[in-house]
């Protein structure tokens, strides 16, 4: 089955860190950029950080840059994103997506399904004391 699967959210104190991973499966992710993308409850979603094919290439929302640290392992099948110093802010479910558009147009991480070819479930992201 062809897929995405992220993992390693949970709930986490103000200042702490947790590192999602995104999954592939039933293809290779070396041909596809990669986005984390999150959804608060009440919010639209947005693009939070992306990585080029390479990984030569990362691009950060401005209010996660210095804390977030996008990554990729392709012999692995597998892209990171380890968060730094946790807010409440960031609380939301987190999503990984790959498409294989020109990077200069997908670092926009324009948030809309149909732009990707393959999304995750997700997962939840909570920063609570």
């Amino acid at each position: 089955q062809v897929k995405l699967v992220e993992s390693g959210g949970g709930l986490v104190q103000p200042g702490g860190s947790l590192r999602l991973s995104c999954a592939a499966s039933g293809f290779t992710l070396d041909y596809y950029h990669i986005g984390w993308f999150r959804q608060a409850p009440g919010k639209e979603r947005e693009g939070v950080s992306c990585i080029s094919r390479s990984g030569s290439s990362t691009n950060y929302l401005d209010s996660v840059k210095g804390r977030f640290t996008i990554s990729r392992d392709n012999a692995k099948n597998m892209v990171y994103l380890q968060m730094t110093d946790l807010k409440p802010e960031d609380t939301a479910v987190y999503y990984c997506a790959a498409d294989r558009s020109p990077y200069p147009v997908f670092r926009a991480l324009i948030p809309e399904k149909g732009r990707y070819e393959y999304w995750g479930q997700g997962t939840q992201v909570t920063v609570s004391s």
